[in-house]
């Protein structure tokens, strides 16, 4: 039996004890990105570190914003959001736009005959860990059999870094939100339920609308990680929520004051779509 903490690993859920660990950490695959894990240890940047998900108290919580990707169902959540988008137009996938006030991790984009028509930001966030999980990782990989298990690998203990994670967030869509604000366009923070529910606790959320509102620049949709097999886990949309620039400022305390013109972003989108990005729904 394992006493590893980790619930993911290379994509795989750890309580499938009849995989070939030894082949998976060979490969260091990541199914969500299609291409080799990118989570790399500083030390040894050829070794791909691999958690997905941890379990932390009762809870499996995801720790690589990558694992939010599972079957792009973040971008079918948030079609609605392309206000502007008709049938017949192609939808893209734009990841890692730099704008004027910061990076956005994806943009869902509509086009019709190659030319950028509307567009969604979409923002992945899930929990940073204290303390190291490497230690974590060499124990799983002990009790599958992969490591020699006469290999001294001493205890480690991690933790969840719920404040920082939240308030980093928090500071980042105060950088942004008035932006899409400005243009009449849509932000969308994904998050798991866990990490929302200590926003909520933690920040002044009281004014975040639980009744998501279309006209609404900033909505939040939370996932929680579940097990319909008891063993392979899926996401699965639980809440969703809506404000504007003024109420990420609330929670803050602050004032959003970015600004960046509409062009400017439909240019980059421009030069980012190609049938690459484009979103097949198989």
């Amino acid at each position: 039996m394992s006493r590893s903490k980790i619930s993911e690993f290379f994509n795989f859920p750890t309580c499938d004890t009849t995989l070939d660990w030894g082949k998976i950490v060979e490969d260091q695959p990541c199914f969500y990105l299609n291409r080799k894990c990118i989570k790399v240890r500083k030390s040894e940047p050829s070794i791909s570190i691999g958690t997905c998900s941890v379990q932390y108290g009762n809870s499996n919580i995801i720790i690589c914003p990558h694992r939010l990707l599972q079957n792009k169902r973040i971008f079918l959540d948030s079609i609605h959001l392309l206000t502007l988008h008709e049938p017949g137009n192609d939808l893209h996938i734009v990841s890692e736009l730099s704008i004027p006030g910061g990076n956005v991790d994806y943009f869902l984009v509509s086009a019709r005959d190659g030319k950028v028509v509307d567009f969604v930001g979409i923002e992945l966030q899930t929990l940073d860990t204290t303390g190291t999980l490497w230690n974590t990782r060499q124990h799983f990989l002990q009790d599958m059999g992969v490591l020699d298990p006469d290999l001294n690998i001493p205890n480690a203990n991690f933790g969840m870094n719920w404040k920082m994670t939240a308030k980093t967030i928090l500071v980042q869509l105060h950088h942004k939100i008035d932006t899409f604000e400005h243009l009449s366009k849509h932000l969308v923070l994904v998050l798991q339920d866990n990490l929302l529910e200590y926003m909520s606790r933690e920040f002044s959320f009281s004014h975040i609308s639980r009744t998501p509102s279309i006209g609404h620049a900033m909505h939040f949709h939370s996932y929680q990680l579940v097990e319909p097999d008891g063993c392979y886990k899926e996401l699965r949309l639980m809440r969703r929520m809506s404000t504007d620039a003024a109420g990420i400022s609330a929670c803050l305390g602050l004032q959003a004051q970015a600004r960046v013109e509409l062009e400017i972003i439909l240019d980059a989108l421009q030069s980012k779509i190609s049938p690459k990005t484009l979103f097949i729904i198989a």
